[in-house]
């Protein structure tokens, strides 16, 4: 059984579509991430297999050709995604997160279905949000779209944009006025990819994360009909990104509870083959020590996440257990790095090997979508806010 469309509407018929992506990550995708390192780029028939699984567009609602997955079913298929290479999971991850939501969430009618089928058949969105002086906190976007008639003209720049080298579409974030908050006037602009005005830069050089491709953005007098005003209202372009960012960043935690697992697995079967004073290393009481709390942090990660979805879902903590979950699993799948590369020694440290790869791969996860100490700002204030108090 593949994920695919008629996906039935049970706990068994989610359980089937994560045991199918779990066969085809641990199967096809683990034997190549060699490949994908290498190449710099997910391989075109491991593409090919993912669109036919629905894989591009799973949180689309079913009536615009997605699987209709919800909060609770994302986190656990990307608790298998996040085994492998998270470039696989980039590939489509703009679409079923950040930008994907901003349609489902805010997009009028004719723009979700002139765009969400397209998405969910394998076209690709781009979240085009953060800027030189705007990452973590959008209040200081300087992109500006100003009316001109019909129009909206757009100028500026956005930085590290996940998918722009190979995206169809643009959620292009801009000021369109003022107000007495930062956050004011910003809105979203649908735009598509080869509109005049529309730059897209050489793909960035990254540490890690080969094949998950990121470059700037450049808009220079960028015209727009008004009707690539997301939702038809201008203003509610931080709202919007907010909504999504609160589920990407329960997604990014999800992905990282597959990574501590897969650094999980190495580590375990290093410490249990590799030999020192003839006899497995796994012998060594601090080297058992350091797998134990690898395999706690899975444990409570797995949980957290779980837990943070639930609540989620069901609208009572909108805020505070997405930023705990990125917060504590993100943080949890560098330090599983950082044990995995210590256990391994001085194999860890060399290019080619798994968890060398993994630990250049995973040290983005408490960066992006809002920083650790991002998190931190957002449950403490919402702390004090529930106490009445203030930040």
């Amino acid at each position: 059984m593949t994920p695919g469309q008629d996906r039935a509407k049970s706990p068994e018929g989610l359980d089937d579509v994560v045991a199918s992506v779990r066969r085809f990550v641990r199967r096809e995708v683990v034997p190549r991430e060699g490949e994908i390192e290498e190449r710099d780029e997910v391989p075109a028939d491991l593409r090919r297999q993912a669109i036919d699984m629905g894989l591009f567009g799973y949180t689309i609602p079913e009536e615009y050709g997605g699987l209709g997955m919800t909060v609770l079913d994302d986190v656990r298929l990307a608790m298998e995604l996040g085994y492998t290479s998270l470039a696989f999971r980039s590939m489509f991850g703009t679409n079923v997160g950040l930008a994907g939501k901003v349609l489902v969430n805010a997009g009028t009618p004719e723009q979700r279905q002139a765009w969400l089928p397209r998405l969910a058949d394998g076209a690709v969105a781009s979240f085009a949000l953060t800027e030189a002086e705007a990452g973590s906190d959008p209040s200081g976007m300087t992109t500006r779209a100003t009316r001109d008639g019909d129009d909206f003209v757009i100028n500026g720049a956005k930085r590290f944009i996940t998918n722009a080298p190979i995206a169809d579409v643009f959620m292009v974030f801009a000021r369109t006025g003022t107000g007495p908050r930062p956050t004011d006037g910003i809105s979203c602009f649908l735009v598509e990819a080869g509109t005049p005005g529309l730059t897209v830069g050489p793909k960035d050089v990254k540490t890690g994360q080969a094949g998950a491709w990121t470059s700037e953005v450049l808009l220079d007098d960028l015209r727009v009909p008004a009707a690539a005003l997301v939702g038809g209202a201008e203003g509610v372009g931080f709202a919007t990104a907010m909504r999504s960012l609160a589920t990407g960043r329960l997604h990014l935690a999800a992905l990282s509870v597959g990574t501590i697992e897969r650094l999980l697995d190495e580590s375990v079967a290093y410490a249990a083959t590799s030999r020192q004073g003839g006899a497995p290393i796994g012998r060594f009481q601090l080297v058992q020590a350091m797998l134990a709390e690898t395999r706690t942090d899975l444990d409570a990660a797995r949980a957290l996440v779980l837990d943070a979805a639930e609540r989620y879902a069901a609208g009572v903590d909108p805020r505070i257990g997405p930023s705990t979950a990125k917060l504590f699993s993100t943080r949890a799948a560098v330090a599983a790095a950082d044990r995995a590369l210590q256990i391994h020694g001085g194999m860890g440290f060399m290019r080619g090997t798994t968890v060398e790869r993994i630990a250049r791969d995973v040290r983005v996860l408490p960066v992006y979508e809002g920083t650790t100490q991002i998190q931190q700002l957002i449950i403490g204030r919402e702390l004090l806010a529930a106490h009445g108090g203030s930040a």
